[in-house]
């Protein structure tokens, strides 16, 4: 198995899953740290959601080799739940865009008091601009980011736990009287897992597409889901314990990094700031391959326009889109991960037979790819005949395995031909 890609997955699919709202706080406050010290349970509960729900997903996309979510809809549901899923991920995608468009003046008005429309502003400007890039290198971007989020919610544990010890029984008293959007808190973490799984989707099933083996895509969204777990549990316990300091604030993490040190809260501006340009360029990235799959062409104008109007709906502000957009976003995810989970389970044995195929044609590629041996005309047949009973497109697939394949090869002839001359150096050394 390719653990480079495996971990470029995971970190992809963890970028799109702790997003802007993870590293603002605030969704982990309204979802878990509102039900006191249940909201801890809450987080172990979506992650385990998480892990199983995510790996499927992006599985999925690796079996279809996906270029956006409607084609897979189309083929995992029935055509009117398909056209539901569809229309719900598509605005979807819309409403975490300028709901995170928000959250990016909310973050420098909090730390600098500047107004917010100026820091929606510039998010939507860089938006616009890495947007234009196609989806390898806007998987990279997403990996290249999301370790910054990992280090803040480290750093505010371990801050935490050298505050121990305190009454966290204070703590959950005062914490319950926090507005929550869903309740009791199992159902408000299944709610917010779904909506989470909502927004990462069509990015999830893109990535998944990126990548042609279905057994390296699903550990990716394993390994991903267990990464956000204990991120998640981290991040709920560091604002449950420092509750007193937070609370109320619109940006709670940014409130925590606060309250250790001034330095170390302009650091957390920083990783908010990235963390929020994370989800935006996921979210309006895949709207703009969405909207324009039968029209390629008109990606770029289309892109550029969502991002406009983006922005206009995010001046109404942070906290208000997000108390009546993320519920709603989350009841409809719980009918998109049912019916993945379902389609899943009954083909297992379809997936798995996909995964020996690809393997065939990987091993045959490697054969034809390799300079020093004989590709006869047999070969190629087999090779034709897997790619065609392929479920994904039979040219699509083979392009996808030989550039894995010229990719692997490329890395190994380079190492002989640094062995080569190591050996020839040494055998004209005189010593």
């Amino acid at each position: 198995m390719d653990a480079r890609k495996t971990l470029q997955v995971t970190l992809a699919f963890v970028g799109l899953l702790v997003g802007a709202g993870f590293a603002t706080g605030q969704e982990v406050v309204q979802y878990f740290i509102s039900f006191g010290t249940w909201g801890i349970a809450g987080a172990v509960v979506s992650g385990i959601l998480m892990i199983a729900a995510g790996a499927v997903i992006i599985q999925i996309g690796s079996y279809f080799l996906a270029e956006e979510h409607r084609g897979v809809f189309r083929s995992v549901a029935h055509p009117v739940v398909s056209r539901f899923l569809d229309i719900s991920v598509t605005l979807t995608l819309f409403a975490m865009g300028f709901v995170m468009l928000a959250g990016a003046g909310s973050t420098l008005e909090q730390q600098f008091g500047l107004p917010a429309w100026i820091g929606s502003a510039i998010m939507v400007g860089i938006v616009m601009l890495t947007g234009l890039l196609n989806v390898n290198k806007v998987t990279n971007i997403i990996s290249a980011v999301t370790p910054l989020i990992f280090v803040a919610v480290i750093v505010a544990f371990i801050y935490t736990m050298l505050q121990l010890p305190v009454d966290l029984g204070a703590m959950s008293d005062l914490a319950v009287q926090a507005d929550s959007p869903v309740s009791p808190w199992w159902l408000s973490a299944i709610n917010y897992t779904c909506m989470a799984l909502m927004l990462g989707v069509s990015m999830s099933l893109m990535i998944g597409g990126n990548t042609p083996n279905p057994r390296v895509a699903g550990w990716g969204g394993v390994l991903g889901g267990v990464v956000y777990t204990i991120l998640l549990v981290m991040n709920a316990v560091a604002l449950l314990v420092n509750y007193e300091s937070v609370e109320g604030s619109d940006i709670p993490m940014l409130m925590l990094f606060e309250t250790m040190h001034p330095t170390a809260a302009l650091g957390m501006v920083i990783v908010t700031f990235v963390m929020i340009y994370n989800t935006c360029i996921s979210m309006f990235y895949a709207l703009g391959r969405r909207i324009t799959v039968n029209h390629r062409k008109r990606y770029v104008p289309v892109f550029l326009g969502t991002c406009v109007a983006g922005f206009l709906v995010s001046l109404i502000g942070f906290g208000t889109l997000m108390a009546y957009v993320y519920p709603a976003i989350g009841y409809v995810g719980m009918i998109m991960v049912l019916v993945m989970l379902v389609w899943w389970f009954r083909s297992r044995p379809k997936i798995a037979s996909e995964e020996s195929r690809r393997d065939r044609m990987r091993a045959l590629l490697t054969l034809k790819e390799s300079e020093d041996k004989d590709f006869p005309e047999g070969h190629e047949k087999r090779l034709q005949d897997a790619a065609n009973q392929s479920t994904a497109d039979g040219d699509a697939i083979t392009g996808a395995i030989d550039a894995e394949v010229v990719r692997s090869l490329g890395k190994k002839n380079g190492k002989d031909r640094g062995a080569d001359k190591r050996e020839t150096s040494d055998s004209k050394d005189p010593h």
